[in-house]
């Protein structure tokens, strides 16, 4: 009997320790460290807080279209086309607005042959009027007649006139002189009267358009001096002045749009360069990094990013973004050093244990 309760006894303690062991094993993958891609902030170089990168584009732009519709039957230019004022840049197929001025053209003729006879046949009885060989009545008819004639003809004299206007309207030409910034019509193409088909960039006024945070808006304001640098020409720079600054933030980035113009543009820039701007005298107490934007983590309006811990835990760190660009953030809110995460941040979790791309593991 001893026996088998001690056998009992031996069979129950291996099951409690293979429990135990699979419990841990759980543990022990549950906590196991998220392999994780990361940048050390302040191991490239950051920006103060008071430079934002914009880009280069024209004060005044058309949207140029048709007055009138067809289809498409050449194009003169290209995207980037430096073209004056006057030039032809596009043309539909005139024939259907050729009828018109044609038959138009066969209207003002026939009511001029016909005014042409009333104001004779008035002159002529006029005439007899004043030797008393027609009555005032008579006279009174024919200068009906006339009249009516008159109104005719000038009628179909302004039809004409439309009519050739429309005519025009069938060459596309540029309003003033600029470069072609953008092309939507193509030869074989039918465009309706009023649909854009080409966007011209006037000559002449150039700015420079940012996005500036909110708790630096107020270093930005219209009519103050800045200093503009374009990374294409070395670093060039030039002076801008603030032009404008959005009275509200957009509703997304919560940013301020401000306008800064060029009034004497270094040789060499281009529509579309990159530009930075700098206000000038401003002293930033704050450091800008840049980072992938796949390291942003918004909760609402609020932008965040994950950061390591020197546990090797994943934490959020609210963050200011101060500008964007074509695939990174510039940002405030870090230090030197921070280890941020830069891909999967939704899929963490405050506290979560990592393991950073690259260790051993």
């Amino acid at each position: 009997m001893n026996k088998h309760v001690y056998a009992g006894a031996v069979v129950l303690a291996l099951c409690l320790s293979a429990a135990l062991a699979g419990c841990g094993n759980e543990q022990q993958a549950a906590e196991k460290p998220l392999l994780v891609r990361t940048e050390t902030v302040g191991t490239k170089s950051g920006a103060t807080a008071a430079d934002y990168a914009g880009v280069v584009k024209g004060r005044y732009e058309s949207n140029l279209s048709f007055q009138v519709s067809g289809r498409i039957t050449s194009r003169n230019v290209q995207l980037g086309s430096v073209v004056h004022s006057g030039e032809v840049l596009m043309t539909v197929d005139p024939k259907d607005v050729q009828q018109g001025v044609n038959q138009a053209a066969a209207v003002t003729a026939a009511a001029q042959a016909q005014y042409d006879l009333a104001a004779s046949n008035l002159a002529r009885y006029q005439a007899l009027y004043t030797q008393n060989a027609v009555s005032a009545a008579q006279l009174d008819q024919y200068q009906t007649a006339y009249d009516q004639a008159a109104a005719q003809y000038r009628q179909a004299a302004a039809q004409a006139q439309s009519q050739q206007n429309q005519l025009s309207y069938t060459a596309l030409t540029a309003d003033a002189d600029g470069v072609i910034a953008a092309v939507s019509g193509e030869v074989g193409q039918v465009a309706a009267a009023g649909q854009p088909v080409l966007t011209l960039v006037h000559s002449g006024d150039l700015e420079v358009e940012i996005h500036v945070p909110e708790n630096h808006v107020d270093d930005f304001r219209a009519g103050k001096e800045v200093t503009v640098s374009f990374w294409a020409l070395q670093q060039q720079s030039a002076q801008g002045i603030v032009r404008e600054v959005a009275p509200m933030a957009d509703s997304v980035t919560r940013t301020y749009t401000v306008t800064v113009s060029l009034p004497s543009p270094p040789q060499g820039m281009r529509l579309g360069m990159t530009a930075t701007v700098t206000a000038k005298g401003e002293t930033p107490d704050t450091t800008a990094y840049v980072l992938p934007l796949s390291a942003i983590y918004q909760t609402g309006n609020t932008p965040y990013v994950w950061v390591v811990t020197k546990d090797h835990a994943a934490t959020l760190k609210k963050v200011t973004i101060v500008s964007f660009g074509d695939d990174n953030v510039q940002v405030t809110g870090l230090a030197a050093g921070d280890v941020v995460i830069t891909a999967g941040v939704h899929l963490l979790q405050e506290g979560q244990p990592v393991r950073l791309e690259g260790d051993e593991g």
